[in-house]
């Protein structure tokens, strides 16, 4: 049976190009490996399941409620077993999502085909006993966890960000190996379980991609709950004696944990699809490499998601496999504006940018004025007893237009839509002022932030601008 596509993997990337081909007439197949079903890492060990055991610990710790009631804080880290305390709505996110994905594939009759799939030649994919016959192949095979060396990941107590949602308990101490967006998420959730945490992070800060602002408000945010950030440095050596696990650092200095987490970036999920049989080629880290237009090495073979790596965000995939389809079928896909596209840390608090930071466009000589709130100072953000967050908002001097929003406190993952939205629309600071927004809301302190900005620009004290605002 030939098909216009075929897609290897069932990943955000890979299940909705399916589906966008399957749309327009295709007749369409999904490989998909894994016996859990379709949902690649979004839906089984990374995006979804990860800010779930988030909110479990957030739940069950009250950790929320903790600031507004004065409550004393009740740790799970005591060797209470995970399982039963934390997973329970894991199990059942992945189930959700699962057979949503199950029932949007049928639903446009694709057809799902449990197995392994490999290339034999560029227009056949091996899947299990059978050989697909494609006019085009996507690849969409996500990632997986760099193991770097140095980590005997056969110890029982030595994890990665995969293995680390089998965790059996609690672990009383933890050491997080790597400050990137996965070991800060984890760090932040364990810490508020109780678990005492040492993140290490070889570079001299956090999440170094995301505004200075917003990064070293991430990184005081996580001492106040009690973690320790050991910057400027790495593993030297890491070995067992009796029940504990001792790293030596290449400062001299060293940590003695009840467990380890590795996170030290993310491999192409291509090894045993034989790409070479495609023409299809792979960077150093195992990435298909693609143009523009998400086409590989190979015409006839694209690929999109994790696989082709940076921004690897479940968001961009979802867009990156629909725009693959639009190319390979010659269909009229309307342009993605990736300038906008806003990406979500889920740390506690949790942060968001979208646009480029204030030390990127002050380097391009750009002119700007900043404006920023706190969100203790907005009426939402004192009734939810949310201390940590602000609101940066950048602007260009000349044209007042909106040129990038940064922001962290709980729930920022809902307010960037705003700023982007703004963005996106060519608005700039005359929409704050002139919209009336709810209150009290979080969303108000847009309206405050921009009153800064206008403050900055007339020369006029920050503070009684905002008030009169």
């Amino acid at each position: 049976m030939r098909y216009d596509l075929v897609v290897i993997g069932g990943g955000p990337a890979g299940e909705k190009a399916a589906v966008a081909a399957a749309f327009f007439g295709k007749r369409v197949a999904l490989v998909e490996a894994s016996p859990a079903g379709p949902g690649g890492a979004a839906a089984h060990t990374g995006t979804l399941p990860s800010k779930t055991l988030r909110e479990s610990a957030l739940y069950l710790t009250g950790f929320r409620r903790r600031e507004l009631y004065d409550m004393v804080r009740e740790p799970l880290g005591d060797g209470r077993p995970l399982t039963a305390t934390l997973t329970r709505r894991l199990a059942t996110v992945r189930r959700l999502q699962t057979d949503q994905i199950r029932a949007n594939l049928a639903r446009h009759g694709v057809d799902l085909v449990q197995a392994h799939g490999s290339f034999v030649d560029p227009h056949g994919v091996r899947a299990g006993d059978r050989v697909l016959d494609a006019e085009h192949v996507l690849i969409a095979t996500g990632s997986s966890p760099r193991r770097p060396p140095g980590f005997d990941f056969g110890d029982p107590e030595v994890f990665d960000s995969d293995t680390v949602l089998g965790l059996d308990r609690v672990p009383a101490s933890l050491a997080i190996v790597g400050g990137g967006v996965i070991g800060s998420e984890y760090a932040c959730v364990f810490a508020a379980l109780g678990t005492t945490i040492t993140l290490i992070e070889s570079g001299s800060r956090l999440l170094s991609f995301l505004d200075r602002e917003i990064s070293d408000a991430i990184a005081a945010a996580m001492q106040r709950q009690g973690i320790t950030v050991r910057f400027d440095d790495a593993v030297a050596r890491i070995e067992r004696c009796d029940d504990d696990l001792v790293l030596t650092l290449e400062s001299g200095r060293t940590e003695v944990v009840d467990r380890v987490l590795v996170s030290a970036g993310r491999t192409g999920n291509t090894a045993g699809l034989n790409p070479s049989a495609a023409g299809v080629a792979l960077d150093a880290r195992g990435l298909v490499v693609v143009d523009r237009h998400f086409r590989s090495s190979q015409p006839n073979v694209f690929a999109a998601g994790d696989v082709i790596g940076r921004p690897a965000l479940a968001s961009a995939s979802i867009e990156q496999g629909r725009m693959a389809v639009g190319e390979m079928f010659g269909l009229a896909f309307p342009e993605r504006d990736w300038r906008a596209l806003a990406s979500g840390i889920y740390t506690i608090p949790e942060a968001c940018a979208c646009g480029p930071t204030e030390e990127e466009l002050v380097s391009s000589g750009v002119p700007i004025v900043v404006g920023r709130t706190s969100i203790m100072d907005n009426a939402r953000g004192q009734i939810i007893g949310d201390t940590d967050g602000f609101l940066k908002l950048i602007f260009h001097r000349d044209t007042t237009r909106l040129l990038a929003t940064h922001l962290i406190c709980e729930r920022a993952t809902e307010l960037i839509h705003i700023g982007q939205a703004v963005m996106r629309l060519g608005g700039g600071l005359d929409y704050f002022l002139e919209t009336v927004m709810t209150y009290p809301s979080l969303s108000d302190a847009y309206k405050q932030a921009a009153y800064d900005a206008l403050g900055k620009l007339e020369g006029r004290s920050a503070g009684a601008v905002g008030h009169a605002g």
